[in-house]
């Protein structure tokens, strides 16, 4: 599967947001074009939403295409009309840049428009990660990091992670040392 090594895509959330930032902040009739077609791309992938990855593959091929194409090509022109270093051109520029990752979805039918749900995934770490800079000590840090996994871990092997736990502190006092990487949370491992 990764023999040809990783995949790069980009996230057009990323890149409307870029264009969102422009428009709240001056009104730009550039940045709502931009959202105006990223908005169209969004609305296709709706569409699409409850199709399997062939289905959801042709209707990509069909309407998102030619809408990247067009995106692209209005980019490239806009870009010329716009003063080099102002915001609107340092949004066209960060999407110009990023346009084979950011188109490379349309060439499939299974991989996403944005990142928004690993981002969603990890957002509670991320907000977390303030209130545990001071956990006291380089050592608690340290495990709280270490459980924060175990937890994550859980939830990827489709485990309840406050189940996964409470099973783990009924069985680990009678658990022999041997038999310790039974508790790890895998699909596998027993939860009462």
């Amino acid at each position: 599967m990764f023999s040809d090594g990783p995949t790069e895509l980009a996230c057009l959330a990323h890149i409307r947001r870029k264009f969102f930032d422009v428009h709240a902040a001056s009104g730009s009739p550039v940045a709502e074009e931009a959202l105006r077609r990223i908005a169209a791309l969004y609305a296709i992938e709706q569409q699409g939403a409850g199709l399997d990855p062939p289905q959801r593959l042709a209707l990509r091929q069909r309407l998102s295409v030619p809408a990247l194409d067009d995106l692209h090509a209005w980019l490239l022109m806009t870009q010329r009309t716009i003063a080099t270093g102002s915001s609107t051109a340092k949004a066209i520029d960060h999407a110009l840049k990023r346009w084979p990752a950011l188109a490379r979805y349309a060439d499939s039918g299974s991989l996403p428009i944005d990142n928004n749900p690993v981002e969603n995934a990890i957002r509670p770490i991320a907000i977390g990660k303030k209130n545990w800079l001071f956990t006291g000590s380089e050592r608690a840090g340290r495990r709280a990091a270490a459980i924060q996994s175990l937890f994550a871990t859980a939830k990827l092997n489709g485990l309840d992670p406050l189940r996964w736990l409470a099973g783990v502190l009924e069985r680990l006092p009678t658990c022999p040392n041997s038999q310790i990487d039974s508790l790890l949370p895998f699909p596998n491992s027993t939860q009462s």
